[in-house]
C-alpha cells in the first residue's frame, strides 16, 4: 500500500478545506458587522450628548419635538451653508489623508479665522 492520495482524497481535502474558509470568513463577516454597530451605537451616544449639552433642558423635549426642532433648523438657508462647509472639509480631509477617513475619523481639521463656524457666533 502505497501513502499516495488518490485525486478523489485530494478533492476532498479540497472541499474541506474550503468549507472551514468559508466558516472563518463567515466570522470575520460577523465580527465587522459587530465592530460596525459598536461604532454606530458610540456616535449615536456620543451625538445624543452633544445635543443635549448645546440645548438647554433637552431631556425635558420628546423624541417629537427634538426631531421637529432639528428638521426645521437643519432646513434653513443658514444651516445648509454650514453643512455644506462641513462637508467640504470632509472631502478634502478625505483627499489629505484617506486611510485616515477609513478608519472613520471624519472630525474636520483645525478652523481658520474665516471658516463659516467662525461666523456661527
Amino acid at each position: 500500500m502505497s501513502n499516495r492520495k488518490t485525486t478523489a482524497d485530494k478533492i476532498e481535502e479540497a472541499k474541506a478545506k474550503i468549507s472551514q474558509y468559508e466558516n472563518h470568513m463567515k466570522q470575520l463577516v460577523q465580527k465587522q458587522k459587530q465592530e460596525e454597530r459598536k461604532a454606530r451605537t458610540k456616535r449615536l451616544i456620543e451625538r445624543g450628548a452633544i445635543f443635549e449639552s448645546l440645548i438647554p433642558d433637552a431631556g425635558a423635549l420628546t423624541n417629537e419635538q427634538v426631531k421637529t426642532f432639528l428638521t426645521n433648523t437643519i432646513q434653513t438657508d443658514f444651516a445648509s451653508k454650514i453643512l455644506l462647509g462641513l462637508q467640504s472639509q470632509n472631502g478634502e480631509a478625505a483627499a489629505q489623508n484617506p486611510t485616515e477617513l477609513a478608519q472613520g475619523n471624519t472630525a474636520p481639521t483645525q478652523q481658520s479665522e474665516g471658516d463659516s463656524a467662525e461666523t456661527v457666533r
